[in-house]
């Protein structure tokens, strides 16, 4: 249940850091921010979350039997500065932070920021070489600009739930924040753009526009050239594909399911003579790939029955010897206990103050020379409020006063 079995890794505050000389502040909430800031953290940055004294950061309440699993996931490795920055003296110490950041990353309405004195105009004169990270759902501009952007109104509106689920059932939103994922995963690449930029051409900061809309549509495939071709909206298609068969998820005399994907055609050879069909590869209706996704209706059944009359395993083991692409359907019982995901690490266990042992997914990214470390923990709510204001030197008399009124909160690290 917590990650027994699963490789067990410490906190290593002194790992080396291959982007240790770069300092993150990150104003965001929820997902797509902390997806960008996540990544830079694991590779070492000074992601510093600048959060509000009166809760913090929304992440730090989607909660599972009232533990944060999701601010324990995406914010580790980072620090917390809770700042109320609405407050005259809180924004003049933002701007003071501001000057010796590399980045600055934020997710409000467009022109919110702006209204609070935290332009780009006023962030650029306080640090011309700063990237200033704008995160949105539609984009800066455009008549959508001002309009609130959660994921699954860009899921819906960009295509995606339209093509996802079944062509006899309403369209399908992913059960997850796939496009404040998606988006975050592009907002780190552009930032080590903007980094180079900045650090080796010798040029300025400069604004990154990053909305969840135009990130989640570019994964989509060429949909909307396969529209202009053929004029013709594509029908859902479940777990099949419309571009390639057989591809699809059967379920097996146990009830468990596989994965099957032959998308090749030498795949679809090998899968034929798997099952017992090698007489399917000359048949006209699956010679071809385009043969087959035709004739999906009368091809997908025979590929069912061949599955529904063997157990997961007994089917897997038939695919394996044949090197066909198929895989179990896991859920996370089989992950966790999985040989596979406890030698590749993929899976890691950490301390946790509440859980004991914390399993998260391990860095995606192995570098060779540059790898990337768990440093530290998500933080609790202004754990380091004192120290990153000692960056600027402010003083602990200040700090407490600020303190008082509210403008701060500054947490000693151990507590919750």
């Amino acid at each position: 249940m917590t990650g027994a079995g699963l490789h067990e890794k410490r906190y290593e505050p002194d790992a080396p850091a291959p982007l240790k000389d770069i300092r993150v502040l990150d104003l965001s909430r929820l997902v797509a921010g902390n997806v960008v800031t996540h990544v830079l953290a694991d590779f070492g940055a000074d992601v510093i979350k600048v959060e509000n004294p009166r809760g913090g950061d929304d992440l730090r309440n989607w909660r599972v039997e009232d533990i944060a699993t999701h601010w324990k996931v995406y914010a580790r490795n980072k620090r917390s500065l809770a700042l109320d920055y609405r407050d005259a003296a809180g924004l003049a110490l933002l701007l003071r932070l501001a000057a010796i950041a590399d980045v600055l990353v934020e997710n409000f309405i467009p022109g919110k920021l702006d209204r609070m004195g935290l332009g780009p105009d006023v962030l650029f004169a306080a640090n011309p070489r700063l990237i200033v990270v704008r995160i949105s759902g539609w984009g800066q501009t455009g008549p959508f600009a001002g309009k609130p952007g959660f994921g699954s109104l860009v899921e819906a509106m960009s295509g995606f739930a339209t093509m996802n689920g079944f062509p006899d059932r309403p369209p399908v939103l992913p059960p997850l924040a796939l496009a404040d994922m998606i988006t975050g995963l592009y907002g780190a690449t552009a930032i080590m753009i903007a980094l180079r930029h900045v650090e080796v051409a010798g040029g300025a900061g400069q604004v990154i526009d990053l909305s969840l809309f135009e990130s989640m549509l570019s994964v989509l495939g060429p949909q909307a050239a396969n529209y202009a071709l053929t004029g013709k909206v594509p029908a859902r298609h479940g777990s099949r594909s419309g571009t390639t068969a057989p591809r699809n998820v059967y379920c097996c005399a146990d009830g468990k399911y596989v994965a099957l994907s032959a998308s090749m055609q030498v795949m679809a050879e090998r899968l034929f003579r798997a099952i017992g069909r090698p007489d399917l590869i000359t048949d006209p209706r699956f010679a071809t790939n385009s043969a087959r996704v035709a004739n999906n209706d009368i091809l997908d059944p025979i590929v069912a029955a061949f599955m529904a009359a063997h157990t997961q395993a007994e089917a897997l083991a038939v695919f394996e010897q044949a090197g066909v692409t198929v895989g179990p359907v896991c859920d996370p019982a089989d992950l966790m206990d999985s040989p596979f995901i406890r030698e590749r690490e993929a899976l890691i266990s950490l301390p946790d103050a509440d859980m004991g042992r914390l399993p998260m997914h391990n860095i995606p990214a192995r570098l060779s020379a540059t790898p990337g470390a768990m440093a530290r923990p998500a933080p609790a709510l202004g754990a380091d409020t004192a120290a990153i204001l000692r960056l600027i030197d402010v003083e602990p008399g200040t700090i407490e006063t600020l303190q008082a009124r509210g403008v701060l909160k500054a947490t000693a690290p151990d507590q919750p």
